[in-house]
């Protein structure tokens, strides 16, 4: 069970692990969306959005339902916001700390 486990994780990491398929998860954290809005706002054909949602579909990580000739996708995974959440304000913290430390004058940087 904990082979499957790790597979099953391993294969939404995957998935999300192409800047596409991370940005369209991301939108579709504040709600459902139409495939027609979400290739709307990338500089892609459909087709090319088409496979990134059906990547993400395959992993679990979205969900799809037709409503007449409309298609839309919802996320699955409900905790993938607070996951990206954390991963944001690590990423934050990490670069104010960088930042900080450029800040900072240094031992060489006395005047002589």
């Amino acid at each position: 069970m904990n082979d499957y486990l790790l597979e099953r994780k391993s294969s939404v990491f995957k998935a999300l692990a192409h800047p596409v398929r991370l940005a369209i998860a991301e939108r579709l954290i504040e709600g459902e969306r139409c495939v027609c809005e979400i290739a709307a706002e990338f500089p892609f054909d459909r087709t090319t959005i088409s496979k990134h949602l059906a990547v993400l579909r395959s992993a679990g990580v979205i969900r799809d339902r037709k409503e007449g000739l409309n298609v839309y996708y919802s996320l699955s995974l409900r905790c993938l916001g607070r996951l990206l959440s954390c991963l944001d304000d690590s990423i934050r913290n990490e670069l104010l700390s960088a930042v900080r430390a450029l800040k900072e004058p240094g031992p060489d940087t006395s005047p002589e």
